[in-house]
C-alpha cells in the first residue's frame, strides 16, 4: 500500500536513525518500512533471528525489505529484557550509523487474562517487556537523542485513562501497557529541556498482526481490523514534526491523520465490508 502523503510532505526522515523495538513484524515493521520510504537508516531490533514456526517475519527479512524499499537497515538481534544486549544494540546503531535520532518503543508482550488465571511468569514477562524495556531503551538511547537535531520518543501505548473497565478483564496487562504511557507522561516533561519529544500512539481499531490471529480470535477476527500501515503512517506524520514544538501527547492514530488531511479510511481496512472493531482501550464514537 503506498503511504500516505501528509500535508507536511516537505518534512521528511531522509537520512534519520531510528531504532525501533519488536520490529520484525507487524506495527514495528510497518513503521520501519514507511522510514525507508523517505531513505531513513533503521535500527531493526528484535528476538526473531530464525523464521518461527507460528509467526512471520525475522529482523533479517525487515531488514532485506527497507533495503528494497530504499532506506538502510541494521539487524540487532536482542531482547529488551536483557541490559547488556540493549547496551550493545545502541553502541552498534552509533557505531553503524553515528547516532540516533528517533526511539520507538514497541516490542510489547500480551496476555488478556484474568488475575487468577495470570501466571506470575507472564506477569514478569509482560513488565520486564513493556515497561522495564520502554525505560531501559529510552535511557540507553537518551545520550544519543540529546545530539539530534530532530530527536523523538515514541512509545506504542494508550492514553492512561483510568477506566475500571479497561483494567478489570485483564489487570496485568493493562497495568504493564498504562506503565509505557507513564513513561511518555514523565519523560516529556523530564527531557522538554533538551528539546526531546516523548509521546505515545495507539490504534483506534484493531490492528491486523499476528497478536490479533493468534491470542484474539485467529483469521476470522482479522476482518474488522486494519492494516498496520495506519499506524505506520501516524507515526511518521508524528516523527517529522519539530520535537520541541509536539511533545507529551497521547495519540490516536485515526486522529494524527485527519489533522493531516486524511479523509478516507477505507483504504486501511482488511475488509472495508467489515465493522471496525474498536482497539483495547478507545471507543469507536
Amino acid at each position: 500500500m503506498p503511504p500516505f502523503e501528509s500535508t507536511a510532505a516537505k518534512r521528511t526522515l531522509a537520512g534519520k536513525v531510528l531504532f525501533i523495538t519488536g520490529a520484525s513484524r507487524g506495527i514495528g515493521e510497518a513503521i520501519a518500512l514507511r522510514a525507508a520510504r523517505d531513505g531513513a537508516k533503521v535500527a531493526v531490533v528484535g528476538k526473531t533471528d530464525e523464521p518461527h514456526p507460528k509467526l512471520r517475519g525475522t529482523v533479517h527479512a525487515t531488514c532485506a525489505a527497507i533495503e528494497l524499499a530504499g532506506g538502510e537497515a541494521l539487524a540487532c538481534i536482542a531482547d529488551i529484557r536483557d541490559d547488556s544486549a540493549v547496551e550493545r544494540a545502541v553502541k552498534a546503531t552509533v557505531e553503524r550509523f553515528g547516532g540516533i535520532d528517533v526511539l520507538v518503543n514497541n516490542a510489547s508482550a500480551i496476555s488478556l487474562t484474568p488475575t487468577a488465571a495470570t501466571a506470575m511468569k507472564r506477569f514478569d514477562l509482560m513488565h520486564s517487556v513493556n515497561v522495564r524495556g520502554t525505560f531501559a531503551c529510552s535511557r540507553e538511547c537518551l545520550p544519543f537523542l540529546e545530539r539530534s537535531e530532530n530527536p523523538h520518543i515514541l512509545t506504542l501505548s494508550p492514553p492512561p485513562v483510568l477506566r475500571p473497565d479497561w483494567f478489570a478483564p485483564h489487570v496485568a496487562y493493562t497495568l504493564s501497557k498504562y506503565g509505557m504511557s507513564l513513561c511518555t507522561l514523565g519523560m516529556a516533561a523530564e527531557f522538554a529541556r533538551q528539546g526531546i519529544a516523548v509521546n505515545s500512539l495507539w490504534p483506534k481499531t484493531m490492528i491486523a498482526t499476528a497478536a490479533v490471529e493468534n491470542l484474539l480470535g485467529g483469521p476470522a477476527a482479522l476482518s474488522g481490523c486494519r492494516h498496520p500501515s495506519v499506524v505506520a503512517d501516524a507515526a511518521h506524520a508524528i516523527l517529522i514534526r519539530p520535537s520541541r514544538e509536539f511533545t507529551g501527547q497521547f495519540c490516536i492514530d485515526e486522529d494524527v491523520l485527519r489533522e493531516e488531511g486524511v479523509t478516507d479510511f477505507g483504504r486501511y481496512a482488511i475488509d472495508p465490508a467489515a465493522p471496525l472493531s474498536p482497539d483495547i482501550f478507545v471507543e469507536l464514537a
